[in-house]
């Protein structure tokens, strides 16, 4: 076999299979997106809080939207370097006197959820 062969061989293998078990071996970073929230934060939460309230609990929401300021979205997405992505999402309901009324999304009302806060 001569040495153009050989090169011929090394550049189809590498062409080939590189990108593919490369891939793996090339650093990506972990991308972190939104409001990071825990259950414990969560269960903090009580029914008729407005929403300062909420809002020094939790954070400010990823999104309000315009037409629905009563209803805020926490939405935290997570992509691990390799890995698939999470996302996890928290919608939270008010009342016309901007009282928490619900919750809702991927996180359980805590306990004491129903329990007023006075």
């Amino acid at each position: 076999m001569s040495w153009k062969n050989i090169a011929a061989l090394t550049l189809a293998a590498s062409l080939l299979g590189g990108c593919s078990v490369v891939e793996r071996l090339v650093y990506r970073i972990d991308i972190n997106q939104g409001n990071y929230l825990e259950q414990r934060d969560i269960d903090t939460l009580r029914y008729g809080m407005n929403k300062e309230q909420v809002s020094f609990v939790l954070g400010s929401p990823m999104l309000v939207e315009p037409e629905y300021p009563n209803t805020w979205y926490y939405i935290y997405y997570h992509k691990p370097g390799h890995d698939e992505a999470i996302q996890q999402n928290l919608i939270l309901t008010f009342n016309g006197q901007n009282q928490l009324i619900s919750l809702s999304g991927d996180y359980d009302a805590g306990p004491d959820f129903m329990n007023p806060i006075n």
